[in-house]
């Protein structure tokens, strides 16, 4: 199943971090010294404007629930390839699929995704998109297609640690970068979707804050909200 990119830029790369951050799950400004900081960007008012739409939340399932999800997943992908020539060039290095049922454990994973990710009586596109990047792979800068994505976006990291970019499509010097551990969730809503686009970086290039974070093979687990 194709995954739902349509627009994808190709762009500079920002200039190194000047020292605004974010911690993990905040909703406002800076952390105080200590916090472990999560999401860095180009300026404290760019962290301060994005702050309710850009999150990152820790540990969101455990070992065991992570398990389950590789459990029902891995028989599938085995039987893909990965491809090296995305059909709109926005992914290298992938194998994809969408899932409309899951057993009860990771039903309860993802009811609680969207229970946090969305507001109440939201219309959920029905399947979750699977995506699983090899070590040598990455996504290339791009804004999910309006007509297939609403305004928010959920997934879950299994298997390794990566670097999420978002920049801001009409002024590259405003960026953020994002860690997103294993097993955590992150969630983009609004402004940070549809006029930032973003990136998982290659292995090579997956520094956060002047510290190496190596990127392993990444399966991101997604759900998505209708268009209005």
């Amino acid at each position: 199943m194709r995954l739902l990119l349509s627009v994808w830029t190709r762009l500079q790369r920002p200039p190194a971090p000047t020292g605004a951050r974010l911690g993990s799950g905040a909703r406002g400004g800076p952390l105080a010294a200590g916090d472990e900081a999560l999401i860095r960007g180009s300026s404290p008012e760019l962290l301060r404007d994005l702050g309710s739409q850009v999150e990152v939340k820790t540990a969101f399932i455990t070992e065991e629930e992570e398990a389950a999800l590789l459990g029902e997943l891995e028989p599938g992908l085995r039987k893909k390839r990965y491809e090296f020539n995305h059909w709109d060039d926005a992914i290298h290095g992938y194998r994809e699929t969408e899932r409309e049922r899951w057993g009860g454990a990771c039903e309860e994973v993802l009811s609680r995704v969207r229970s946090v990710a969305f507001p109440e009586g939201c219309s959920l596109l029905g399947p979750v998109h699977v995506l699983d990047l090899d070590k040598t792979g990455y996504i290339k800068p791009h804004i999910d297609s309006v007509k297939f994505c609403g305004s928010t976006i959920a997934g879950l990291s299994l298997l390794s640690d990566s670097i999420m970019r978002l920049v801001r499509e009409d002024a590259k010097n405003h960026w953020l970068d994002l860690l997103l551990p294993r097993r955590s969730l992150y969630i983009l809503r609004d402004q940070a979707r549809f006029s930032f686009t973003h990136e998982i970086l290659k292995d090579e290039e997956s520094v956060f804050d002047g510290e190496r974070v190596p990127r392993q093979r990444r399966i991101s687990v997604i759900c998505r909200n209708l268009p209005d």
